[in-house]
């Protein structure tokens, strides 16, 4: 049984930080991307940043600049940070893993970006 356990979100104030982390528990063969998707009201569900098995990376438009992501010391564990945060960062973040013939889901971590 696969399961990608998220950590790190929060409330924090515009200009702060925060630092997600994912880690995928169970054999998952051929992972070939892990990424972060996010999901605000009312808005379809966007690519934030995404890193690949040899190590490329890709981010949202958005947050360039501002965001992170980094591979984990343990095997299949990714995180992400953000800084300069931003009120428009406010979403449900979901980490997601892309493998040979399948991909995976996180259950999603809030992050508040509020004064």
């Amino acid at each position: 049984q696969v399961q990608l356990v998220e950590s790190g979100g929060g409330l924090v104030q515009p200009g702060g930080f925060l630092r997600l982390s994912c880690a995928a528990s169970g054999s998952i063969f051929g992972i070939y991307v892990m990424g972060w998707y996010r999901q605000a009201p009312g808005k379809q569900r966007e690519l934030v940043a995404a890193i690949s098995s040899g190590g490329g990376t890709n981010y949202g438009d958005s947050v360039k600049g501002r965001f992170t992501i980094s591979r984990g010391n343990a095997q299949e564990t990714i995180n992400l940070q953000m800084n300069n945060l931003k009120p428009e960062d406010t979403a449900t973040y979901y980490c997601n893993v892309q493998a040979v013939a399948t991909h995976y889901w996180g259950q999603g971590t809030q992050v508040t970006v509020s004064s």
